[in-house]
């Protein structure tokens, strides 16, 4: 592994580095519709949340994804005002109880109307089933919620661009975190749910990359115990889970947010937990300031009344790449703007420092990936000292040479 001497995050190119952030002060936000002219319509499709039983601190809002979305188009709008160019967002709310067909119905009303790009707040089988049935109206799907990494390998397709990082580009970069810290002993605890097992086999393979040990792995057995109330006979099992392990740090594996929560501080040898609870990867984190990131944290909280979260940030992204693409080539023209998505020459002002951009080979946005604790970012990733021929960004995730993308 070589080294680099230049740190991502050098404090001195923080100022420059902001520049390359598509900020927005109170003053220029548009209060007025933007000027008429060529009116590109975005789709977007997601599910609404089901509210929660009882009092739940870390409720899900209603508007997950929508308020990134709608930031997106009045930014979009804003940056139109001067190319004669403006948006409009078509939004289509699918309930729990509606499957698959009703988010291929959904899509195919909204390439009836017109509409060549989708945003897609969905699960990864659905992605899969939308793009397939717009494909031959030459309808591009942007996917902001699916990390399954097949969707990038075996199961890619040439009109989806994914915003939302695989799960290997999540483990690759605690991977990295922990190597620069020489943590190299990890005891891998693995829910029950089908994401989870992927989570768990992402976390592996990233362990092998960056030369880790998975000195133990177990699974999770004693239900949602983070989400339950009062202490229980089960309870008392758990705390004993970890005992006669030799590990440096508890990895775990719960997407659906059950128990991973419970884990931290109920270890039997202090240990440091991460995973998908305790330090996380994630795209955007509420402690995230520099690169102009503030202004955006700022200006959310402003029209939606609350704070960003990653699936906002994601669908923002998805949104404004049509917005920055279209305003770089003049025009909305899916023959010239989808094959430039993925050009060298697009980049993606978005807050991290560098400009985001697309890969070629599975048409993934490369992009820093934030290391956070639930109220501090710890740090950023590709970590210093991984470098790559290309971009160090390329460190993250699967690179070219072993992808098994063959896009169609």
């Amino acid at each position: 592994m070589l080294t680099s001497s230049r740190p991502l995050l050098a404090a001195s190119l923080g100022l420059f580095l902001a520049g390359l952030a598509p900020g927005l002060t109170a003053a220029q936000e548009p209060s007025a519709a933007p000027p008429a002219g060529v009116e590109t319509h975005i789709g977007l499709i997601y599910r609404t949340q089901p509210a929660p039983a009882s009092y739940d601190a870390e409720a899900v809002p209603e508007d997950e994804g929508v308020a990134g979305g709608r930031m997106a188009v009045r930014d979009n709008n804003t940056t139109g005002r001067f190319t004669k160019q403006t948006y409009a967002l078509d939004e289509v709310a699918l309930t729990s109880e509606q499957g698959t067909e009703a988010a291929v119905t959904a899509a195919r009303n909204l390439a009836a109307k017109g509409i060549r790009y989708l945003v897609l707040a969905l699960p990864a089988a659905e992605v899969l089933a939308v793009s397939d049935a717009v494909k031959a109206e030459g309808v591009t799907v942007f996917n902001t919620a699916a990390p399954d990494d097949v969707l990038r390998a075996a199961e890619c397709r040439a009109n989806v661009f994914h915003v939302i990082p695989s799960r290997a580009m999540q483990t690759d970069a605690l991977a990295q975190f922990f190597r620069l810290m020489r943590w190299t002993k990890m005891f891998l605890i693995v829910g029950p749910n089908e994401p989870d097992r992927l989570y768990a086999e992402a976390f592996k393979n990233s362990a092998k990359k960056f030369s880790l040990k998975i000195s133990a792995e177990k699974p999770w057995t004693f239900g949602p115990l983070a989400r339950a109330r009062g202490d229980t006979p089960t309870r008392a099992e758990a705390m004993v889970f970890t005992r006669g392990l030799d590990y440096e740090l508890a990895i775990v594996a719960d997407e659906a947010n059950d128990w991973g929560d419970y884990v931290p501080f109920r270890t039997v040898d202090p240990r440091p937990v991460a995973g998908t609870q305790g330090l996380i990867a994630t795209t955007w984190h509420p402690t995230l300031e520099t690169w102009g990131a503030a202004q955006a944290q700022n200006r959310f909280r402003r029209l939606a009344g609350r704070l960003m979260r990653p699936l906002d940030y994601q669908v923002w992204a998805a949104i404004r790449t049509v917005g920055e693409a279209a305003t770089q080539k003049k025009t909305a023209d899916p023959a010239v703007l989808v094959p430039y998505f993925k050009d060298p020459a697009f980049g993606l002002p978005a807050y991290k420092g560098v400009s985001l951009s697309y890969r070629p080979w599975d048409q993934q946005l490369r992009q820093p990936i934030v290391v956070a604790q639930a109220k501090a970012m710890v740090s950023v990733a590709p970590e210093q000292g991984f470098i790559h021929q290309r971009t160090p960004l390329d460190t993250l995730g699967v690179d070219q040479p072993e992808t098994a993308c063959k896009l169609r």
